[in-house]
């Protein structure tokens, strides 16, 4: 082999480790795969939207502060349609193809326990601004979330709608296939049982998640007299089954799950919804305080007001971002940064977001307070009261 080959062997061997390992950022990348498609469009569209404002204050002041220097915030997102299997496609491609720092989302439970997966495998900071299941941390030190667990929310709901409704016995939708409803449902009938006794849950339904006529599980329900229907269902199944269920003549209340809280909600389910109550993050009407000005500034950019959606990414962002400036630096082996930045963020033992303080456990979960909301005459969801571990 002639000295020449083996310099040019040598040199393309370095430009090689260059480009996969050691590294001279421009930038601070992030990736955020999100649901931009798919059965709940407008919760990508929430975080997408926050991610983007968080962004262009930051960069409007010359960048992310790292060390003794200023990076501008680059994010990219990609859609996994609402899909396990796209959630976990796109989430390898942001840390193997992007190199990004850290993955912020997916956000609902059915794409973040898989996704999850992928990134603590590959030793890569994800955080789940909206996934309340409690696989998608469970044993997971990369992986973190920003929102509150189902074993924690359904005894809300339970509690809250034995009060409010004066309720004894209840019935239970939910979809079959969707770790965040089925885990929810589970939850919430433990929860309802261990208070009000093994027959109280008059009837527990399952639907698949392409379903659009509910009216078979419906008339059983109906017919059974239920004090109220627990509906633990992303917004889009929300504003379907409870129309339906007026029209068969249902006339009493539904306690919903965080999952209703999209800004679409209203749009889709209209006058039906009105008067409803549901367990979720925050409640945007009468927020104060950095709250108050985070609704507002996003309200006036975008046009309406920000969901849980967009206000839990707001807080991941902020995470993410503070434990990369505590890491210090962001050139280097992107492998050696990114345990870097999954270090610090485990050392976040408190955090004041505008979804409420908190504090995290041992499996990168949060302890905070959950909020129920009643869906007001004009389709606002309003404080009702705050329920705190």
């Amino acid at each position: 082999m002639s000295m020449r080959i083996r310099v040019l062997g040598l040199a393309c061997m370095a430009a090689l480790f260059l480009a996969g390992g050691a590294r001279a950022a421009q930038t601070v990348k992030i990736g955020f795969p999100l649901e931009l498609t798919g059965e709940i469009p407008k919760v990508g569209e929430s975080s997408k939207f926050a991610a983007e404002m968080f962004k262009e204050e930051i960069n409007a002041k010359g960048g992310l502060q790292v060390g003794d220097k200023k990076y501008p915030l680059e994010f990219i997102y990609e859609d996994n349609e609402a899909r396990p299997e796209s959630a976990v496609n796109v989430t390898l491609k942001l840390i193997e193809r992007d190199e990004v720092i850290a993955v912020i989302g997916p956000q609902s439970s059915r794409q973040a326990v898989p996704a999850g997966g992928v990134a603590n495998d590959n030793e890569t900071l994800m955080i789940s601004p909206w996934s309340t299941n409690p696989d998608t941390t469970k044993d997971r030190p990369w992986v973190f979330r920003a929102a509150f667990l189902d074993p924690f929310q359904a005894p809300v709901a339970a509690n809250f709608a034995a009060k409010q409704f004066n309720a004894k016995t209840t019935a239970v939708i939910f979809e079959i296939s969707n770790d965040y409803s089925k885990g929810l449902a589970d939850n919430f009938k433990d929860a309802w049982t261990k208070r009000n006794g093994k027959d109280s849950v008059l009837a527990f339904e399952s639907h698949g998640p392409k379903d659009q006529d509910f009216s078979a599980q419906l008339t059983k329900i109906i017919a059974l007299k239920p004090d109220f229907i627990f509906l633990p269902e992303n917004y889009s199944f929300a504003a379907l089954i409870i129309p339906q269920a007026r029209d068969l003549g249902y006339k009493n209340p539904f306690m919903g799950s965080d999952a209703w809280g999209s800004a679409e909600l209203m749009s889709l389910c209209g006058d039906a919804c009105k008067g409803q109550f549901f367990s979720t993050h925050y409640a945007a009407a009468g927020a104060r305080g950095a709250t108050k000005e985070f609704i507002d500034k996003y309200t006036k950019k975008y046009g309406y007001v920000p969901d849980d959606l967009a206000a839990l990414t707001w807080d991941a962002v902020r995470l993410v971002t503070q434990a990369i400036q505590a890491g210090g630096k962001v050139e280097g082996n992107i492998r050696d940064i990114r345990r870097i930045v999954r270090d610090k963020m485990a050392a976040i033992k408190e955090f004041d977001g505008i979804t409420g303080k908190m504090s995290f456990d041992e499996q990168g979960d949060p302890i905070k307070c959950a909020v129920v909301v009643e869906i007001t005459n004009d389709g606002q969801f309003s404080f009702k009261e705050s329920v705190c571990p």
